[in-house]
């Protein structure tokens, strides 16, 4: 329970990143608290977010397909990479419906395939720096999980087209903290 907790501000992101696509005039107009958008490279959407003091900076991507649940568009499910003050290539998908309890979600990418732990209607990946080393060789990533109630198999393909400049850049804007001697 104590991961799941960890991960409530990427939680909060990935619904800000929802936001920032589906309104980016808005965003980009909002006080500088709110989610500015770094530029958008190719498939992917790079952006920063400062909440109490302190800044985030994310990149994510829409699916482009989903299967095994009707009625669910790929609009409604991302990926998305996050850096933060406490942690770095924090890699989460947030699905649209929420997960059975204890689900596990199995990301692949092309001969890599990553482990998540699931929280709400998020999946939280075990191993971000491999996923982020995985995403940055590949040309698309497919999520698979239980579906609601752990019927079926609900699968997400994301295109990882751009996903380089967009991690480079949430890099350049939330640079590693000094390592401490």
């Amino acid at each position: 329970m104590s991961d799941a907790r960890a991960y409530l501000p990427v939680m909060r992101f990935l619904i800000l990143a929802a936001l920032l696509l589906a309104a980016p005039a808005l965003a980009q107009s909002r006080a500088p608290a709110g989610p500015r958008s770094l530029g958008t490279f190719q498939s992917w959407t790079a952006a920063t977010h400062t909440e109490n003091g302190v800044k985030y900076c994310y990149a994510f991507a829409r699916a482009t397909r989903s299967e095994g649940m009707p009625g669910r568009a790929p609009a409604q499910v991302s990926l998305l990479v996050t850096h933060r003050p406490t942690g770095r290539d924090q890699v989460a998908i947030r699905s649209g419906y929420t997960y059975a309890r204890s689900a596990e979600l199995r990301l692949s990418i092309g001969e890599t395939t990553l482990p998540a732990y699931t929280a709400q209607d998020s999946a939280f990946l075990r191993d971000g720096r491999a996923a982020v080393a995985a995403m940055r060789g590949g040309r698309e990533a497919l999520a698979r999980a239980p579906g609601p109630n752990n019927r079926g198999t609900v699968s997400d393909q994301f295109p990882l087209a751009g996903f380089s400049a967009a991690y480079d850049a949430i890099t350049r804007e939330c640079p590693a903290p000094p390592a401490r001697r």
